[in-house]
């Protein structure tokens, strides 16, 4: 796909400051950016769902400090006359025990490109069990946001946190795995530079340079 071709589109460019501004705590940027995102085409379960999802990267209180200031927002917009798009549902339900597992170890294989081991896991094999059924089963099993736009928003979050650069490469590499370009990816930290603060984009450049400098260089070209 050439460069020209492989560019987000408005919506998409939405997810990354939301995500960026809930996983800093930067409440007051935050509203602005929900503002514009739902502008820019977002449903509220758009928004809402990257805001839930934030809990497993930055934690329950962002998440519910982001989720209250998106009510305000709502809120404010409604007594404008502005009323956003419901968005929809998950399409079906949300597997429970070993079913939850085993979908989230499936979720977990396809985005990772593969089963996902190692040490860290040997040592502590509840926090990929965790990961397994929290994160990859009961937030990726919910389909009313699909996995680019997941993952744009976990890019924005990574880069928003200074020491989560191991992780940060990683979510460039799953990006590319659910189908987004390197050229788009680089446009994530476009975003971030223009819209969220020169330290956030520095980051994500070097996790995208990093993860780049892992492939084929036909592939770090697209």
């Amino acid at each position: 796909m050439a460069d020209a071709v492989a560019t987000l589109t408005v919506r998409q460019q939405a997810f990354v400051p939301i995500a960026a501004f809930a996983a800093a705590g930067d409440i007051g940027r935050l509203g602005a950016a929900l503002e514009c995102g739902l502008d820019a085409g977002l449903t509220v379960s758009d928004a809402r769902e990257v805001l839930v999802q934030l809990y497993a990267y930055a934690g329950f209180p962002r998440s519910l400090n982001a989720l209250g200031e998106m009510m305000k927002v709502l809120q404010a917009r409604r007594q404008r006359g502005i009323q956003d798009a419901p968005g929809s549902a998950p399409s079906r339900p949300i597997p429970k025990g070993d079913a939850l597992l085993a979908a989230g170890t499936a979720n977990q294989t396809a985005l990772s490109g593969g089963p996902v081991e190692g040490p860290l896991f040997e040592f502590a094999p509840m926090a990929n069990e965790y990961l397994r059924a929290h994160l990859f089963g009961d937030i990726f099993e919910r389909d009313n946001l699909d996995w680019q736009s997941r993952e744009l928003a976990t890019l924005g979050m990574l880069s928003a946190l200074p020491g989560a650069e191991a992780q940060l490469q990683a979510h460039m590499r799953i990006g590319m795995n659910v189908g987004l370009t390197a050229s788009q990816l680089r446009q994530v930290a476009d975003v971030l530079a223009d819209r969220v603060d020169a330290d956030a984009a520095a980051r994500a450049r070097e996790a995208l340079q990093r993860h780049l400098a892992t492939l084929a260089p036909s592939s770090a070209k697209k």
